[in-house]
């Protein structure tokens, strides 16, 4: 089975997404992501077919504490964070090892184990 992308975030983050072929995405205008996010997020979780969900770091404030920890615990769908100052490339390294088990940009192979 085929699994999609996912994008969610305001208009202006998930044009680029779309413009590369992404097809599942949700708009959250900035003025309306504490209201609507937590329901955009789980409106992408019930979706079947979805295996990767993208988001902007700094979207995870605005969700409830239920649906972040979903997002920051799910494995499949995978949600990876981009943007932010915080994770820069060891919170994406991270990502990748919590999502298929193993640390790909290991540099010695005892790492993996």
């Amino acid at each position: 089975m085929s699994q999609e992308i996912a994008v969610i975030g305001t208009a202006e983050f998930t044009t680029g997404f779309r413009l590369a072929g992404v097809r599942e995405f949700r708009n959250v205008p900035e003025e309306e992501k504490t209201e609507k996010l937590d329901d955009a997020v789980e409106d992408v979780f019930a979706t079947e077919d979805i295996g990767i969900i993208v988001m902007h770091a700094d979207d995870l404030d605005y969700l409830s504490r239920k649906v972040r920890e979903r997002v920051e615990t799910s494995v499949e769908p995978t949600v990876v964070t981009i943007g932010g100052g915080a994770g820069g490339s060891s919170g994406m390294r991270e990502q990748i090892k919590r999502a298929i088990g193993i640390d790909l940009m290991a540099e010695d192979e005892g790492e993996n184990e």
